[in-house]
C-alpha cells in the first residue's frame, strides 16, 4: 500500500490498510510478483482476470525507474501469456501524494508492444485513463 499510495496521483491513495487489502482480494486469480531492495518492497506486478481478459498493473518505486526493471516485470508478465489488457493515465495532470507530477507511462507501454484503444476509455472521479493491449504474435 505504501508503493502505492508514494507512487500513483494522490487521488487513488488508500486512507486505510483494509480498504488496499479489499481491492487486493477482489481481483480475480491473481498472480503477484514483488521486487525487493535492501529488505523493501520497491515494485509490484500482477496479472488477474477481469470480464475473461487477462489484466495487469505494475507499480515502481521512483527510484528503480529507467532501471530496466519494468521491461523485466513486463517479460515475466508476458510469459505464457496470449493477451494482457491494462488501463494507463494518458495525461500529465496529476500529482502524487509528495507533490510531484505522476508522469503518465504511455510511452513505456508503447515500446513494450501494447496497443493504445483511444476509443476505449476509463473516465471516473478518481482516475481518467486509456484502455492498452497487448497480443502475443509468435
Amino acid at each position: 500500500m505504501q508503493l502505492w499510495n508514494s507512487e500513483y496521483p494522490a487521488k487513488l491513495a488508500y486512507d486505510k490498510v483494509e480498504d488496499f487489502n479489499t481491492y487486493i482480494n477482489g481481483l480475480e486469480s491473481p498472480t503477484h510478483i514483488l521486487v525487493r531492495l535492501n529488505n523493501e518492497i520497491v515494485g509490484w506486478a500482477t496479472k488477474f482476470y477481469r470480464n475473461q481478459e487477462k489484466w495487469f498493473a505494475i507499480i515502481l518505486s521512483s527510484s528503480i525507474q529507467g532501471h530496466r526493471v519494468g521491461s523485466k516485470l513486463m517479460m515475466d508478465l508476458k510469459e505464457n501469456e496470449e493477451m494482457l489488457c491494462g488501463w494507463v493515465i494518458d495525461h500529465n495532470d496529476d500529482r502524487k501524494i509528495n507533490g510531484e507530477l505522476y508522469l503518465s507511462p504511455l510511452n513505456f507501454y508503447s515500446k513494450q508492444g501494447f496497443d493504445i484503444l483511444k476509443e476505449q476509455r476509463l473516465e471516473l472521479p478518481t482516475l481518467s485513463a486509456v484502455k492498452i493491449s497487448w497480443k502475443n504474435i509468435s
